[in-house]
């Protein structure tokens, strides 16, 4: 194996999402002579821009596609080889891509992502969203649709089922309120009328560039084309392309065929129990079906709550599972309980030299009490600049401190068209009864909801423009005793930031 090798990097990073790509600008800025690869099976990578800091640990950002070239173009050091990764061989410190070339790293960075947890494999119904390109195959399914069921209640669920129109949506997830991961039943009872009403007109455009796929002739290369120029890239479809973009449903129309505006149905607590062809459902026991008769719809889709529905075809989003599969044989990585390749606090796995950042790994240090991973956006970047740095500091010999990224989860998002922020543990995550809550909500403008456990606030879910994000944060970071307040830490009379400033 050793001898075949092409080349041997200093540094080589796996994949070219927003943690992959932030861990090579921040090695190439560290250590500008060093030789770096950016390995990924997508020809076009995603970037930050925009990027602000919001407050200490808010940071707010944009996420683009760009041509890799973009990237080669800034950092002379590095060379992106557009390939996936067949086989990592730890010990010969070598990895293999899928045509057929074999790489020497010195210090290799995983940041493999995550890839969907599908509700059944190989069923042509079944439509998961994860990458730009199953949300364009999305956009083109849609505009023949009139009824689609979406599974899954997490963040792409959210905003999905808000955009949709034209087209009946039945929406089932498997909590008793949605979004669940992101807030609790009083923020879901405070977006939910969002539903029902008129989406508020688009305001500017957005503005960045967005690649569209066309559909490769068989056997052929994907085109990309962006909004000014057009390059061909050889890419084998099966790949897995990067997440999609926090605001990934900009620029494609999520347009079903039929007129008028949203019309959603919420099942709550039930999950898929089977799903099947007209045909099929012609075959089985008889089913209670809603006011359809069987055979006029492709595809139906038994959930446990007993309903049956039948629909064009299924969302699957159902959340994401750590993308490892390509880097486990042979090797000794140490794997969480939810898949991912555990590291340390210098992002370090269980094999020397090898790292790993983003969805494809789990924090397995000592967490600060106010800190939780959770596959977003914002951590992916964190982590990727963080093992940036490790990598950079390790190989220059220079100390590192834990980032203080770490110290406070925080992440600034959009649902229903509100700002959504939440701090530290905003759903009273691991504090067992051991806390209590305030909540303050005006219809349709602002909810605001404050976690507090001995006296001392812990989290926070700001929904709106309530501009004490701030405030929060640094209450939570200084761990002051709010106990002499009481009700009236929310009172809205009270300008809050007078007190803590």
């Amino acid at each position: 194996m050793a001898n075949r090798k092409e080349k041997t990097f200093r540094f080589i990073i796996v994949g070219g999402g927003i943690a992959g790509v932030t861990c090579v600008e921040q090695l190439s800025s560290q250590i500008p002579s060093a030789d770096v690869a950016l390995i990924t099976a997508s020809p076009h990578i995603k970037t930050v821009t925009n990027y602000r800091q919001v407050s200490k640990t808010l940071e707010e950002f944009d996420v683009e596609e760009q041509a890799s070239c973009v990237l080669e173009e800034k950092f002379p050091n590095l060379t992106v080889i557009h390939s996936a990764v067949k086989s990592l061989h730890t010990r010969s410190h070598s990895l293999e891509t899928t045509d057929g070339r074999v790489f020497g790293y010195e210090k290799l960075c995983i940041c493999g992502g995550g890839r969907p947890k599908l509700l059944t494999q190989e069923n042509p119904y079944v439509l998961g969203i994860r990458d730009t390109d199953s949300a364009q195959e999305l956009q083109k399914r849609l505009s023949k649709a009139k009824r689609i069921v979406v599974v899954g209640n997490g963040g792409i669920a959210l905003e999905l089922v808000y955009e949709v129109e034209g087209c009946e949506v039945i929406w089932a997830v498997k909590d008793k309120a949605i979004g669940n991961t992101f807030f609790d039943a009083g923020a879901a009872q405070f977006l939910i009328p969002s539903l029902e009403a008129a989406k508020p007109e688009k305001d500017t455009p957005c503005k960045r560039p967005r690649y569209t796929t066309e559909e490769p002739a068989p056997g052929g290369s994907h085109t990309f084309t962006a909004d000014r120029h057009a390059r061909r890239q050889g890419s084998s479809s099966t790949e897995a392309g990067s997440a999609l973009g926090p605001d990934w449903h900009e620029g494609i129309v999520l347009q079903g065929s039929e007129q008028g505006t949203r019309r959603v149905s919420l099942e709550y607590q039930c999950e898929v129990e089977k799903i099947f062809t007209s045909e099929e459902l012609l075959n089985s026991p008889p089913q209670t079906l809603g006011h359809e008769n069987v055979g006029s719809w492709p595809v139906y889709i038994k959930l446990t709550n007993g309903k049956t529905f039948g629909c064009d075809f299924v969302v699957s989003a159902t959340g994401v599972v750590p993308n490892t599969e390509p880097f486990l044989h042979g090797n000794n990585f140490a794997l969480a309980d939810d898949g991912g390749l555990q590291v340390d606090d210098h992002m370090m796995t269980s094999e020397p030299d090898v790292y790993a950042a983003g969805d494809v790994c789990t924090a397995c240090w000592e967490h600060s009490p106010m800190w939780q991973q959770m596959r977003l956006w914002t951590q992916a970047r964190q982590m990727g600049w963080y093992a940036g740095r490790c990598m950079a500091a390790q190989v220059l010999s220079e100390p590192i401190e834990l980032d203080f990224c770490f110290e406070l989860f925080s992440h600034i998002t959009k649902f229903f068209n509100y700002k959504v922020v939440l701090l530290g543990k905003f759903n009273g995550q691991g504090l067992g009864s051991d806390h209590e809550l305030l909540v303050r909500c005006t219809k349709g403008l602002e909810y605001v909801k404050v976690v507090l456990s001995g006296g001392r606030m812990v989290g926070a879910v700001l929904i709106g423009e309530t501009d004490l994000e701030e405030t929060f944060e640094n209450l939570i970071l200084n761990e002051m005793d709010l106990t002499p307040y009481g009700e009236e830490l929310l009172n809205p009379n009270i300008d809050i930031e007078d007190y803590f400033d």
